[in-house]
């Protein structure tokens, strides 16, 4: 393949379709010039024409549909990244997301984690369950001490009474965690996902429903949060959001303790929860 192509789709098509076994389709492998399947039989599992097949490959069909490419993709056996690459090349944007369930996180993404001793740190889904932490997160957040219906930071910020009262301004903490958690589901493809949530919420909290109903976006990107600890008094920590690498679904939130003194507040309220565990 060369290094450079003025047409990088049909480039990229043949170099994949020449990677396949015809074996493994049930092609025949009598009379084969070059290896890997024929452009008419990426056609046939693909449920396209061999001529547009053939001009797709060319340079010379205009954009294909996004349902096409992912016929094309299934014929071609192309991974997540792979498929992407493919939406890129041919639309100019990513494929649309379908949003999975949780699958928990990697032993690697937990190491991430534990590697930050004293920046409190977790990994949300796009629903805004909690699925992962560290032991800073486990003493400014409380995360360790709460069941799994407790972990989802939309019910314990507009349904729990000490996570309300922790925040210095609730109702703009509120919108925004509202207007982000909007964003994160649509991005993921989980609108539907998060009705049962949407609907508990606004059933149990109506000023969830009114934030609901004013249809805010916001990413939730980075910031300061200053957090009224019961025990350590006032904390103030810089955050920041970052996507998981092929997980569309997950997203780690890192805070900082913003100045030494909140520093010295996280690091003591660590040391005071491992002498506990003692």
């Amino acid at each position: 393949m060369p290094a450079t192509s003025t047409n990088q789709l049909g480039t990229y098509l043949k170099d994949r379709r020449g990677k396949l076994d015809p074996a493994a389709f049930g092609f025949s492998l009598t009379r084969r010039r070059t290896p890997g399947l024929r452009r008419e039989e990426v056609a046939q599992r693909a449920n396209v024409s061999p001529t547009w097949y053939t001009w797709l490959e060319q340079g010379r069909g205009g954009a294909p549909s996004a349902e096409v490419l992912d016929r094309i993709a299934g014929a071609l056996m192309l991974t997540g990244v792979e498929r992407e690459y493919l939406f890129l090349l041919a639309l100019g944007r990513p494929p649309e997301v379908h949003y999975q369930a949780d699958e928990g996180i990697s032993p690697r993404l937990q190491g991430v984690l534990d590697a930050l001793p004293f920046s409190p740190a977790f990994v949300k889904t796009c629903t805004w369950d909690v699925v992962a932490w560290n032991r800073a997160a486990s003493a400014v957040f409380d995360y360790g001490s709460l069941v799994p219906g407790q972990l989802n930071i939309l019910r314990r910020i507009f349904l729990n009474p000490d996570t309300r009262a922790a925040q210095l301004d609730w109702e703009s903490v509120a919108r925004f965690v509202v207007a982000a958690f909007r964003a994160d589901a649509v991005r993921a493809g989980a609108a539907k996902n998060i009705e049962a949530l949407v609907d508990e919420l606004c059933r149990q909290s109506p000023e969830f429903e009114a934030m609901w109903r004013d249809n805010d976006v916001r990413a939730h990107g980075e910031g300061l949060k200053s957090l009224k600890h019961p025990l350590a008094g006032l904390i103030a920590m810089e955050y920041s959001s970052f996507a998981v690498d092929g997980r569309p679904d997950l997203s780690m939130v890192v805070y900082n303790p913003a100045t030494p003194a909140d520093y010295e507040r996280v690091r003591a309220l660590v040391a005071s929860m491992s002498q506990t565990a003692r």
